[in-house]
C-alpha cells in the first residue's frame, strides 16, 4: 500500500488548497475521500448513453442525483454548467471540463480539444477544473503545449487540476492497449510529471502483457498494479474509475483495491446514472461504505 499524501504535503498555493479542502472535507463524507459524477458522455460518447435511463439525459436528474448520492463534486462541460449547475451552486462542488471531443473519429491521432477556461471555471463557482491528457498519441505534443497553458492559468488563478490520464494511439495498442498496467501506470506518472494536482485513472489489468515492456511482462496481481499505479503519482492524488460497467461485486472489488493502494477517491458515471434512480442510490452507497474504511489525513 502507498500512503496516501495529506494535502499540506502537495506543495499547494491557498487557493488550491482551499478548493481541495471544500471537495475532500466539506462535501461528500468529508473524511478526505472523494467520489465523483462525472456527466461529460453525451459529448464523449453521444446520446446512446441514455438509453439505458432515459431520464438520465435530463441535468437537472444527474445533478440532483449527485446530491442526493452525496458525491464530492459533480463534472461538467461549460453548456451544462452554465444552463444548470446555477440551481444548485454552492450544494455540490463543480468540477468544470475544460476540453472534451466526440467518439465519431477514431482515437489514434486523438487530441481533446478545448472548449472552455480555468476563468469560466472561476466564473462558474467551481472548485477544480478537469482536463483529458492523452498519453501515447501522435499528437502528444500539441496536447502537452495546450496542457501547460490550462495549468499555468490554474496556477495563477488558485484552481486545482484534476488530470485525465488516458493512453491512446497505436502505439498503446500494440503495447498491451489502454488499461494494461504498463499504459495506466505511464499515464499516471506523466500526470505527475506534468503538474497535475490529482490524476484520473482507469483500473490497471496486469494480465495484459502483450509485447509490453519488461518488467510489465511479469506476473502482477491486481493488488500490486494498482498499488504501483498510485506510487507512481507519488504526491499527486488519485481517482479511479468505475470504468465499463460490470458486475456490481467486481466494480466494488476493485473500488476497494483503489482504496486500499492510497487512492484518494473514485469517479462512477455511467456505473451510477445508467440505472434507475433508486438502484443507483443502492450502489452508491456501497461505494460510500468502501470510502468509510479508508479517511484520509485533515489537511
Amino acid at each position: 500500500m502507498t500512503d496516501r499524501p495529506a494535502l499540506r504535503e502537495l506543495g499547494l498555493d491557498t487557493g488550491k488548497k482551499a478548493r481541495l479542502t471544500r471537495i475532500l472535507f466539506q462535501h461528500g463524507l468529508r473524511n478526505g475521500t472523494a467520489l465523483l459524477l462525472p456527466y461529460d458522455q453525451g459529448l464523449e460518447h453521444g446520446p446512446r448513453d441514455f438509453f439505458d435511463n432515459p431520464p438520465a439525459s435530463d441535468p437537472h436528474y444527474v445533478i440532483r442525483l449527485a446530491l442526493e448520492g452525496g458525491f464530492n463534486a459533480i463534472v461538467l462541460q461549460i453548456g451544462l454548467a452554465e444552463k444548470f449547475y446555477w440551481d444548485y451552486a454552492g450544494e455540490v462542488p463543480l468540477v468544470l471540463k475544460l476540453n472534451g471531443k466526440t467518439d465519431i473519429p477514431a482515437d489514434t491521432k486523438a487530441l481533446s480539444p478545448l472548449n472552455a477556461t480555468v476563468e469560466d471555471a472561476v466564473r462558474l463557482g467551481a472548485d477544480a477544473v478537469g482536463y483529458t491528457l492523452y498519453v501515447g498519441t501522435p499528437a502528444q505534443p500539441a496536447d502537452f503545449a495546450q496542457y501547460r497553458q490550462v495549468r499555468d492559468d490554474a496556477t495563477r488563478l488558485g484552481m486545482p487540476l484534476i488530470v485525465w490520464a488516458y493512453p491512446r494511439g497505436l502505439a498503446i495498442e500494440a503495447k498491451g492497449g489502454k488499461d494494461s498496467f504498463y499504459a495506466v501506470d505511464y499515464a499516471a506518472r506523466t500526470a505527475s510529471e506534468l503538474g497535475a494536482d490529482v490524476v484520473k485513472v482507469n483500473f490497471p489489468h496486469p494480465e495484459k502483457t502483450a509485447a509490453v515492456p519488461p518488467p510489465y511482462d511479469g506476473t502482477f496481481t491486481t493488488e500490486q498494479a494498482i498499488d504501483g499505479v498510485v506510487r507512481s503519482a507519488n504526491r499527486t492524488l488519485v481517482l479511479v474509475s468505475g470504468g465499463s460497467r460490470a458486475g456490481d461485486e467486481a466494480m466494488l472489488t476493485k473500488a476497494r483495491q483503489a482504496m486500499a493502494a492510497g487512492g484518494t477517491g473514485l469517479i462512477f458515471g455511467r456505473n451510477v446514472w445508467q440505472r434507475p434512480h433508486d438502484v443507483s442510490l443502492r450502489f452508491v452507497d456501497a461505494l460510500r461504505a468502501i470510502l468509510e474504511d479508508y479517511p484520509g489525513a485533515v489537511s
